[in-house]
């Protein structure tokens, strides 16, 4: 848990929760605690002690810790674009998220996109720049309209994110963007019924788990909305059947597509009748106000049921 990104704080919510709901009778669980400064691990005292990076193990009162499996619980990076993945399986220790390429794809908002799209994935109309291009704000709205979203490329939990109205907002906008991150994406609004799905692999199965329509107080579903109560959430979403059935299918369609594996968020957008995909989430958050927890819940599934299928399924791959 932990993490370099903004998102280090609801990791830790996350790993916590992760870390009270595992079975005690069958599991030994240590927080490890990672940010750029620093590989801990912290004991119920909240004494730390030094992770060795050489094989992930920990010296305790005299006698070297080795693990048998990680699980992530680090949004955003190093634990939601590749780079721990790839450390893991250099070491050869099992870990709950998918592999390091598919990690580092749906990181990349643009390279996510831009993969699904031949494969007849719709998405929102949209616009990149990289720090230091030229902005050209009249090329902006021809491609993309107004409203627009002005997004981070590779960040999530909505930082970086505004809804920009005219012309002049832009200007704004992309600066909050490039605070997150040296890429953007610049969207079309898309105006309709906003769901998220949850898509696993459960007891070496792909689950897709009940829909959420995510119904924002704010004017779109920002980090207010997700963190701060600021949002509806009703799980199972208010859809009719067929609405369902699409965006049940297409989400699974993602999910195989990518080759995924571990826990998955998937949000969609029901634009003109069709759902439309905005982004992949590829360690959700797992505190109780979480989505995909919600959604587990709504499947009779329980935390514990959860969190001990993810670590079963990684050391059946180990096998």
């Amino acid at each position: 848990m932990g993490g370099y990104s903004s998102e280090y704080k609801i990791s830790l919510n996350s790993g916590n929760v992760v870390y009270q709901s595992l079975d005690a009778s069958k599991f030994n669980v240590f927080k490890i605690h990672i940010f750029k400064n620093k590989w801990v691990y912290v004991n119920a005292n909240d004494e730390e002690f030094p992770v060795d990076k050489n094989d992930f193990s920990v010296i305790i009162q005299g006698k070297k810790t080795t693990f048998d499996c990680v699980f992530n619980a680090i949004h955003g990076s190093p634990g939601e674009d590749g780079q721990l993945q790839g450390y893991f399986n250099l070491i050869n220790l099992p870990q709950t998220s998918c592999n390091m390429y598919q990690a580092a794809v749906t990181y990349n908002k643009r390279d996510c996109l831009s993969i699904l799209k031949p494969y007849g994935i719709k998405t929102a109309e949209s616009y990149y720049l990289n720090l230091g291009d030229v902005v050209n704000e009249d090329a902006i709205i021809e491609k993309v309209g107004l409203p627009c979203f002005v997004k981070a490329n590779k960040a999530g939990s909505s930082f970086g994110v505004t809804k920009a109205y005219k012309k002049e907002d832009l200007k704004t906008s992309i600066e909050t963007a490039f605070k997150e991150d040296d890429e953007i994406i610049i969207e079309s609004f898309l105006d309709g019924i906003e769901v998220s799905v949850g898509v696993i692999t459960y007891k070496g199965e792909t689950k897709v788990l009940p829909i959420t329509e995510i119904v924002s107080e704010n004017d779109f579903f920002d980090y207010k909305a997700k963190y701060l109560g600021q949002s509806q959430e009703i799980t199972p979403a208010r859809l009719t059947k067929t609405q369902e059935n699409q965006v049940n299918t297409l989400a699974k369609k993602v999910y195989e597509i990518l080759k995924m594996k571990g826990f998955s968020r998937s949000e969609f957008i029901f634009k003109d009748g069709e759902p439309h995909l905005l982004e992949i989430n590829t360690v959700p958050g797992m505190t109780k106000e979480s989505i995909l927890p919600q959604q587990a819940a709504v499947a009779g599934i329980s935390l514990s049921d959860l969190f001990e299928s993810a670590i079963e399924e990684a050391l059946r791959i180990k096998l």
